[in-house]
């Protein structure tokens, strides 16, 4: 099969005027929800130009037939639709890009950098093809950017099922607005997940293209760390305006907690160790010690201290490295909390203990981003 379209992306720019919101959905085997997912789009509360650019990535169930009898219905609501896709006998993923012959309009990528001269005005949604969104979302997105034109906006989401990942949706909607940006080393993703993004087009060919290394990589976490490396900013509208699905498909679970995990150290070094001294690691349990082995040996040998609320933990007065190549083997001291000096970064995760961490936390009257550093 072809390359699939309504028309020349660039033949319908000579004719038509570029829309204001760009919405770039890119499909593999969605039928269960992309039904959904459409016609919450269809729903829409905004009032400018809205166009959608869905891409199916050799899809084997009835994604093509819902896409086709949705494109009449989005365009008798004024919505353009650009169509693209592939039957190839695996899918490329939706990062992938061909080599840029000018005409193609389809993937993550060429969606927003293809005619990027003729069309940097847009504003850029990404949205997945399994969540749905409320009908106001476009339109307090939209209005939230347009004083932001260097940040990526979020919004609040709910979960579908409710009862999955709690905890994590929890954090997600309550992060306040200075924790969007201190909080980026805390999780397996970035502070507003990738379904809730908005940003200019400008911006985003700024930032450059998403990784294409296929499966495996967290291309949005990668966008996420070049983005603030450029001086980003990070904006969440504190409505929720996502209904955002978790389920087992999710392409989310192909990448592993170990690739991310490399990741995150990298960027932690980059931004924060690179510039302290010296350190504590707050938990001498397994996360502080598995951060403190992934460390680089420069940074490694900053760490003072581990600390700890655990009695058996700090009765044993030291952690040894014992993969260490050096004779005698580095011995870390192991302390309470209230007797260990900042910079921290804390491997103690949160929302787990019934405050009591967050309490003795706050009890040092520490400044989060100076004085500490989430990592778990």
């Amino acid at each position: 099969m072809k390359e699939s379209g309504s028309s020349s992306p660039v033949a319908d720019l000579e004719t038509n005027p570029p829309a204001d919101v760009s919405l770039v959905i890119p499909v593999y085997n969605a039928a269960l929800w992309l039904h959904d997912c459409l016609a919450s789009v269809s729903q829409q509360d905004f009032n400018g130009g809205l166009e959608v650019s869905i891409y199916n990535d050799a899809s084997t169930d009835d994604s093509p037939g819902i896409i086709e009898r949705w494109k009449p219905k989005l365009e008798d609501k004024g919505i353009r639709v650009i169509l693209g896709g592939h039957d190839s006998e695996r899918p490329r993923g939706e990062c992938y890009r061909d080599p840029p012959d000018g005409k193609r309009l389809w993937r993550l990528n060429s969606s927003l950098l293809d005619e990027a001269e003729i069309r940097l005005s847009f504003e850029n949604f990404l949205q997945s093809q399994d969540d749905v969104m409320m009908p106001q979302r476009v339109r307090l997105q939209y209005e939230a950017a347009q004083c932001r034109p260097q940040c990526i906006i979020g919004c609040r989401v709910s979960r579908e099922p409710s009862d999955a990942t709690e905890r994590y949706t929890r954090w997600i909607n309550s992060l306040t607005s200075d924790q969007l940006l201190s909080q980026v080393f805390t999780s397996h993703g970035p502070t507003v997940i990738m379904p809730t993004w908005f940003c200019s087009r400008e911006w985003f060919c700024y930032v450059g293209q998403f990784v294409e290394d296929g499966q495996g990589t967290p291309e949005d976490l990668l966008f996420f760390y070049d983005h603030l490396r450029k001086g980003g900013g990070v904006h969440r509208v504190d409505e929720c305006l996502l209904q955002y699905r978790y389920h087992k498909h999710a392409a989310t679970h192909s990448v592993s907690e170990e690739t991310i995990w490399k990741y995150r150290v990298q960027f932690l070094e980059e931004r924060v160790l690179e510039h302290w001294p010296s350190f504590t690691i707050w938990n001498a349990g397994k996360q502080g010690r598995k951060l403190y082995r992934s460390l680089a040996p420069r940074n490694r040998d900053k760490v003072v201290a581990f600390c700890d609320v655990d009695v058996k933990k700090i009765s044993k007065g030291f952690y040894t490295f014992e993969e260490s190549e050096e004779h005698p083997k580095p011995r870390i001291p192991v302390l309470h909390f209230s007797e260990a000096k900042p910079p921290f970064i804390i491997c103690v995760k949160l929302d787990l203990t019934g405050g009591g961490f967050e309490d003795n936390l706050r009890s040092l009257n520490l400044k989060e981003g100076e004085d500490y550093h989430h990592f778990s």
